[in-house]
């Protein structure tokens, strides 16, 4: 094993206690550590929610009244991790000095913007945080207002910060406080809005959905959508022609100059025409089907409603059932979790009050603890990196920033787009050594440059198993199998190790072939579809979200198995991962959301549970500020500031009157600047936010600014750069940026002497037969 760490402070009781204080910013939080059999507790019923939103939220789990502090106290005694969120205000768990109360155990705190800060105090809802984080930005037709993505993303990306927070304390041995920001953990999760503007003082606009940097988005079929496209590898292109030319759609696209991908990528429109012309003569999923058998990154756009009928998730189990009162007999299917933790299938109880004796299901037992706390949670660990693009580096590099050392393997004969794509430089005349997608993404790793088509190549990756605890993959299915390093081989070099596999669907089911991009699980999960407007075409996203949310799925796997101190192949879906992520959608359609959907084509950020719920246009060109107004006691606050033509106070009554209160709200906002305007509200305690750009976050966020999310690190060739920070801040093992991306190659040399004991002369020879190339 790669680790210096004494196992034992690795291991964690069977079932992880935690009780859940979390309101909706991390409800996803909560949910993620049911889904590796973690004994949860919360300390209310649920009250609030509509019964879709109730049931997907808290299945799984019980709940006990608590009437006092110190009732509280007693609770939280048992548990191995709190997890926390709301306002900062409201949270029941810091002392006025800013520790926890309940220091014996990893507490998880999940606040707007953070513990610290000139913003600590600042409200927000999931429009409101993904403004401030810079989502809201990306998503949206160019005349229309900015939009967030559906499902409360921003809300469920912090809920997955905090799951992996949680964990990075339990695998630190350290009890401790754990912050996480949910505009941070957006402004993490943006791909290249904020790094364009960083390597090329420019960022992306809303576009409906159009990718800037893959030739990729939702095109129009004969009785439906389909999203894919022609990047990536070349056959991606190639194979696409010949299909086209078969059915006689392929146009001038055969003539030669369309080979060249650099002519293809500046007359893109003239290709996505002929495309658009192709896919309206298929129906979807017909369509669909074709590509996955002819392996081409294909999909429907179809509803979430349907995912419960998916045959891929079906297949593969992963499909949850909740039974219990209310619900109907033999229980609803949900979807599942991102990865089997749990026995497949899971059928798990509603949430339901704990009756006699202690609330938690299992006793308590004694977790053992580091003497010496280490200086980052996950320092002694090494990390065997064979990913690329994105959701597999976002991976290693969270691993990374925590003290993981990352071994990461290329070659330039397997080359990272985000490495030698030109579209992925974002800097204007950068080579591949400074890429400055590939340098966010591979910070803190040391990078080895092995030729995986040669056999010498193959053998000496064999050979760094054993010093290593983690391999991370995402190869199609089958791939490390023929090399002879699947997981059964890989536990014969080394019992121990764990195995992260991240294909796009899973490694088995009768999708498992298939290709997939960011835009292709989006259509697949739901997501996709839920980007239209009312009566509109569905947009899609800009930006590879579901890559980071499969991305997040696989680091809290990867700490799940470390906390138990044993090795195990995660089979993680990136479908599933997305699916997970579409709240109470599956069980809509049988349980009811209970209130009318109010969005409309001019407002579609319109909300059932707040009124005004939008961005408004604030002074200078397309400039926006979010407003979210829930309670009553801002509904007032909002009105000492500017006179809105409703008299009620309560939610009815301002729904009555949204169209003329939206009207009345954008005349006043309209001559203001948003920064400002944003100060002025948020300190009368209403929830607001500027829409920000990557300019904004990077150069005009004072609370991003004060909390240092954007470090510099010194690159040999770019020089001084701003990276993204890290997300789930701990008090007493912080992680950090601690090294630059590698040049391809960098640390070749250093890594196999230092693990193999290769001589001058054997990496000389290796160098010379073409294998450390």
């Amino acid at each position: 094993m790669g680790s210096d760490t004494d196992p034992a402070a690795l291991r964690v009781p069977a079932a992880l206690r935690v009780l859940d204080l979390t309101d909706e910013l991390a409800f996803q939080g909560a949910r993620l550590l049911v889904g590796i059999g973690a004994d949860v507790v919360r300390t209310e019923p649920g009250a609030g929610l509509d019964p879709a939103a109730r049931t997907h939220w808290h299945a799984g789990k019980r709940w006990t009244p608590v009437r006092d502090a110190a009732e509280l106290d007693t609770l939280a005694a048992g548990a191995d991790v709190v997890l926390e969120s709301g306002p900062v205000a409201r949270l029941r768990g810091l002392r006025e000095d800013g520790s926890s109360r309940w220091p014996h155990a990893v507490h998880v705190v999940v606040t707007p913007f953070g513990l610290t800060g000139p913003r600590r105090d600042w409200r927000g809802d999931d429009l409101v945080l993904a403004s401030a984080g810079g989502m809201t930005w990306l998503g949206g037709r160019p005349d229309g207002q900015p939009k967030p993505p559906p499902r409360e993303q921003a809300l469920q990306t912090a809920g997955a910060h905090a799951a992996i927070g949680a964990l990075l304390g339990i695998v630190s041995g350290t009890p401790q406080l754990v912050d996480i920001s949910v505009q941070e953990a957006v402004a993490a999760t943006l791909e290249t809005a904020a790094l364009a503007w960083i390597h090329a003082g420019r960022f992306p606009v809303r576009n409906a959905g159009v990718y800037e940097h893959v030739a990729h988005r939702i095109f129009e079929a004969a009785d439906g959508y389909v999203a894919g496209g022609y990047s990536g590898s070349d056959r991606m292109w190639t194979d696409l022609l010949a299909w086209m030319a078969e059915r006689g759609e392929a146009g001038d696209l055969l003539d030669e100059r369309w080979q060249d991908a650099a002519y293809r990528w500046e007359r893109r429109a003239h290709v996505d025409e002929l495309v658009q012309r192709f896919a309206a003569r298929q129906p979807a999923a017909g369509l669909a089907a074709e590509a996955r058998a002819r392996a081409l990154p294909w999909a429907e756009v179809v509803p979430a409603g349907r995912l419960t009928a998916n045959p891929q998730l079906r297949a593969r189990d992963s499909l949850v059932t909740v039974t219990g009162a209310g619900l109907p007999d033999g229980g609803v299917e949900d979807v599942g979790f991102p990865w089997a933790a749990l026995p497949r299938p899971v059928t798990l109880p509603a949430l339901h009050e704990a009756v006699g004796g202690s609330p938690w299901r299992h006793p308590a037992q004694a977790r053992s603890r580091t003497e010496r706390p280490a200086s980052a949670a996950l320092e002694g660990v090494r990390v065997l990196d064979l990913t690329w693009v994105l959701a597999g580096p976002y991976v290693t590099k969270q691993l990374g920033e925590h003290g993981a050392d990352i071994v990461k393997i290329e070659s330039r004969h397997r080359q990272d787009p985000t490495r030698f794509a030109p579209s992925m430089h974002l800097r204007p005349g950068s080579d591949p050594d400074d890429s400055g997608y590939f340098l966010n993404f591979n910070r803190n790793k040391r990078g080895v440059a092995l030729n995986l088509r040669t056999e010498e190549g193959r053998r000496l990756l064999r050979e760094l198993v054993p010093h290593c605890d983690v391999v991370v993959e995402n190869f199609s299915p089958g791939v490390l199998a023929r090399w002879g390093m699947d997981y059964a081989s890989l536990r014969e070099l080394n019992p121990g190790v764990i195995l992260v596999s991240m294909a796009g669907v899973g490694q088995t089911g009768p999708w498992r072939n298939a290709v997939t991009f960011a835009d292709t699980l989006a259509a697949m999960s739901g997501l996709a579809a839920e980007t239209r407007d009312p009566g509109g075409p569905p947009q899609g996203l800009t930006f590879g979200l579901g890559d980071m949310i499969a991305a997040n799925s696989a680091v809290l796997a990867t700490l799940d198995l470390l906390a138990g101190g044993r090795g195990g192949h995660v089979d993680l879906s990136q479908l599933e991962a997305m699916a997970a992520a579409m709240g109470p959608a599956a069980l809509e359609p049988v349980l009811g959301d209970g209130v009318p959907d109010p969005r409309t084509a001019e407002f579609p950020n319109r909300s059932p549970r707040a009124v005004p719920h939008g961005v408004y246009p604030a002074a200078g060109e397309d400039r926006w500020v979010a407003v979210s107004v829930t309670e009553e006691e801002q509904w007032h606050a909002l009105t000492r500031l500017v006179e809105l033509p409703c008299t009620g106070d309560d939610l009815a009554a301002r729904r009555g009157r949204e169209d003329d209160i939206d009207a009345a709200l954008a005349a006043w906002t309209r001559g203001q600047d948003a920064h400002k305007l944003a100060e002025l509200l948020q300190a009368e305690g209403v929830p607001a936010a500027v829409v920000a750009t990557g300019q904004d976050l990077v150069e005009a966020d004072e609370q991003l600014a004060a909390r240092g999310f954007y470090p510099v690190l010194d690159h040999p060739l770019t020089g001084p750069v701003r990276h993204e920070g890290l997300v789930a801040r701990l008090a007493a093992t912080p992680g950090r940026l601690s090294r630059p991306a590698p040049l391809l190659g960098q640390h070749t040399d250093e890594v196999l002497r230092e693990l193999l004991g290769l001589t001058d002369e054997q990496l000389a020879a290796l160098a010379a037969e073409g294998v450390t190339e």
